[in-house]
């Protein structure tokens, strides 16, 4: 476990504090009942936005805190716990880094502010197909007088529906699958010839398909180089995965506390089921899965923070080993509940579909092996 400063304590106990009174699960099962058309409860955001939660990572001359990124993390985790939806991770984090690591001056002080205060969401726009694959951008930008033309079509954009402006993954030259030639650009969700298609994921959260027909962008849309984008979106994706690696930390430690509160109060053949012997190993192979993965994702967020070389890897790390550890938890939670984890009476159900959804996001587990062996030379 990474050792806290006083800062970063008060900011984990804070958002800590919130979640529980604020905003429980019982909070977030309302949400889903009233079928919210965002995914999420605005009202509740624009409490997060209040601490100042979504500035943390955004430097103080746009109006952040500069907190870093293991401080977002903290508040992810505790999100993560009681399942808030909102566009934090997708604006506060992924968007805003987007703009920090790659954006002009005149673009982070159009936009950083905004994110800041909550004012603004943001989003990426990057998949185009049901699996995560970045470098299978087919999404065409040509020139168009000084400007650009953007034509294709982007899949699964989280809170797609709720985004003001998009960060776009677009292709300016090679073909799909080439990390050479892609370019990002910032597109404004009113630009005209850009489609936006609701959709509802299994977790309840927003997302959009996104279609693009000869939509018009001028040169200021542009952010970081012609055909030089790839090296940027894989910095900006490994904080969005180091990030929701946080949060789903935060929704298994839930999930198993939950589960070994039951433990000790099921009561079956004259004692509490948490006495089975089977049942204690399953619970104590499940603490020592976290133990590990917290370290892993705590290491992610730290390297990212010290710009340490070894970062893509302890990124694909953390999130390889979180979606395991994540999905193992959830199930143990239902099994565990028997009957009853079986119902949507039971938050049981909640916590399994966030970790499937969660799983998916930003690469699952066998992108990740996959790229932690690449990375690692084999």
């Amino acid at each position: 476990m990474a050792v806290l400063t006083e800062e970063q304590s008060l900011l984990r106990d804070a958002a800590r504090t919130w979640t529980q009174e604020k905003s429980s699960v019982s909070a977030f099962r309302n949400m889903r009942d009233a079928a919210l058309p965002l995914g999420y409860d605005p009202a509740t955001f624009a409490e997060m936005a209040a601490m100042g939660w979504c500035g943390v990572i955004i430097p103080e001359e746009y109006g952040g805190s500069g907190f870093g990124y293991l401080g977002l993390g903290l508040i992810l985790e505790e999100t993560g716990r009681t399942l808030t939806a909102s566009p934090l991770l997708a604006t506060a984090l992924a968007a805003a880094s987007a703009l920090v690591l790659g954006g002009s001056e005149a673009q982070k002080r159009r936009w950083l502010p905004g994110i800041a205060t909550g004012d603004l969401v943001a989003t990426l726009a990057v998949d185009e197909g049901a699996h995560h694959a970045p470098r299978k951008v087919a999404l065409a930008a040509g020139r168009n007088g000084e400007g650009w033309r953007l034509d294709g079509a982007k899949a699964f954009v989280l809170e797609g529906m709720a985004a003001e402006v998009f960060v776009v993954s677009a292709r300016t030259s090679g073909q799909s699958g080439d990390e050479g030639g892609i370019t990002l650009f910032l597109v404004a969700a009113d630009a005209q010839g850009l489609i936006r298609q609701s959709l509802k994921l299994a977790d309840s959260r927003g997302a959009a398909n996104l279609a693009f027909e000869g939509v018009e962008v001028g040169p200021d849309a542009m952010l970081g180089e012609v055909d030089a984008g790839w090296p940027l979106l894989d910095q900006i994706l490994d904080r969005a995965r180091a990030g929701l690696a946080a949060e789903m930390l935060g929704t298994a430690v839930q999930a198993f506390e939950t589960t070994l509160d039951y433990l000790k109060v099921r009561v079956q053949f004259g004692q509490v089921i948490g006495a089975f012997q089977a049942l204690q190993h399953r619970a104590a192979a499940m603490f020592t899965d976290l133990e590990l993965a917290r370290s892993c994702v705590e290491a992610a967020l730290i390297a990212i923070d010290e710009s340490s070389p070894d970062t893509a890897e302890l990124v694909s790390l953390a999130k390889a080993k979180m979606g395991e550890t994540l999905h193992r938890v959830s199930n143990e939670m239902v099994q565990m509940h028997g009957g009853i984890g079986m119902t949507d009476a039971h938050d049981a159900g909640l916590y399994l579909k966030r970790a499937r959804a969660a799983e998916t996001a930003f690469g699952g587990q066998a992108f990740h092996r996959d790229r932690y062996a690449r990375l690692q030379g084999y």
